[in-house]
């Protein structure tokens, strides 16, 4: 399975889309970017005057890059004819360390802790351009293909 075959199968959409790019995946993980845009609405109100990207954002992109992409990717090596993904996050536990702005572009690393019973674990890292640690932590979530 190719990227674009992985990224064709996100079930997002904008403006709740968080991946631009996967630039490497493999059963053991993988590396994606996104790049938040300045007119993005959650900067409207968060901070006034200061906009940052808000945790629950930097999470969601998280998940979405290094969760859900690679669980596409593992679940198509066990049934290449599913098309759509189900997904239910079942876990999170993620520590910031510096801020996003609007305009940035993250780096996001993902290595699968485990993937069994359709369960994906993951460590997922996020580094922004100066290759400085933003946020880290585990992600956890249940996957399911189907042909409908």
């Amino acid at each position: 399975m190719d990227v674009k075959e992985i990224l064709s199968r996100l079930p997002y959409s904008n403006p709740f889309l968080f991946v631009d790019e996967v630039t490497q995946v493999d059963e053991n993980g993988l590396f994606g970017h996104y790049t938040f845009p300045p007119e993005s609405f959650f900067y409207k109100g968060h901070f006034k005057n200061n906009p940052v990207t808000p945790g629950v954002i930097l999470t969601e992109c998280m998940a979405q890059i290094g969760l859900v992409c690679l669980g596409i990717f593992l679940l198509n090596k066990e049934n290449s004819n599913a098309k759509n993904a189900k997904i239910a996050l079942s876990s999170s536990e993620i520590e910031f360390y510096k801020p996003v702005f609007p305009g940035e572009t993250v780096k996001v690393v993902s290595k699968k802790q485990y993937f069994r019973f359709n369960k994906l674990k993951c460590v997922v890292e996020m580094y922004n351009t100066k290759n400085e640690l933003v946020c880290k932590g585990t992600i956890a979530g249940m996957m399911k293909l189907s042909s409908e």
